[in-house]
């Protein structure tokens, strides 16, 4: 997968892409980043890309020109015309709708008005052989950007950060991991929180014996049944008691309803005793 991102502090990227899983995935050539300097693509001899918003208010917007520039230098295409430039049959196509973009490689916004980013749009990301990120900065970008340039618009939570650099660092691992190859046992991505609606359990390793808190002795068993079904009730009784809104939308079986109604009755009876 190829990542361009467009920020005005590309050297905020280096470490986090230089470690770990990141590095083995570029390593594996699996995933390709590009740093662009939105302040490369600003007119002018002060390459300014920033200025007070119109009606006043406090803050700075970024300016349309130097980021519809880096990403038409990105896909080779004017997706707007300079003022008083004539349009190919091409151009006019392209930049007739926003749906026909659609099509095209995602050019996503960072911003905190943007859908929620979730364990499921990762995996529809995921599926991409090609994104653009737009990291906001100040008070947010012209809003012509947004109508006319950006295909997506994605939130990371809702809190706001001073600016998309973040964000895009969060969005580009959790899509990046779902890679086959990146991680290092396969299909380690399926157990993890999310991926089946709810949190993932309690995990233990050596030593056996920590400050006197133990390692549950059914992890100690070697039956492997009976580990797989402490898992899932670990689960399930994590998420009941920290995410309860993830089980309405959770794939549940039989069994697990009827333990879900084993912690009810259970949460029932402390209140019941206090």
């Amino acid at each position: 997968m190829r990542v361009d991102i467009l920020t005005l502090f590309p050297e905020m990227f280096s470490g986090y892409f230089s470690s770990s899983m990141m590095d083995k995935a570029r390593a594996l050539n699996l995933l390709d980043i590009h740093l662009h300097d939105i302040r490369d693509f600003a007119q002018g001899k002060h390459r300014i890309t920033d200025e007070p918003p119109y009606g006043g208010g406090g803050g700075m917007v970024l300016k349309p020109e130097p980021i519809f520039g880096a990403v038409e230098s990105i896909t080779g295409l004017d997706r707007m015309p300079a003022q008083g430039k004539d349009l190919t049959t091409a151009q006019e196509s392209a930049i007739s709708d926003k749906s026909q973009r659609q099509t095209e490689v995602p050019i996503i916004l960072l911003t905190p008005q943007g859908r929620r980013f979730s364990q499921e749009v990762a995996w529809e990301l995921s599926e991409e052989k090609h994104l653009i990120l737009i990291c906001g900065r100040y008070e947010g970008v012209d809003e012509r950007v947004r109508e006319h340039l950006a295909t997506d618009e994605i939130s990371i939570g809702d809190y706001v950060l001073t600016g998309g650099e973040l964000a895009a660092m969060v969005v580009i691992d959790a899509i990046t991991r779902l890679k086959p190859g990146v991680l290092g046992a396969e299909g380690a991505e399926e157990d993890d929180s999310y991926q089946d609606g709810l949190l993932e359990g309690p995990h233990y390793t050596r030593p056996e014996s920590f400050r006197g808190w133990k390692t549950p002795e059914i992890l100690r068993s070697g039956h492997a049944a009976e580990i797989q079904l402490w898992r899932r009730q670990q689960a399930l009784r994590r998420t009941w008691q920290r995410r309860p809104d993830l089980l309405l939308d959770a794939d549940l079986s039989e069994e697990d309803k009827y333990y879900l109604m084993v912690l009810a009755e259970e949460s029932s009876s402390e209140e019941g005793n206090r």
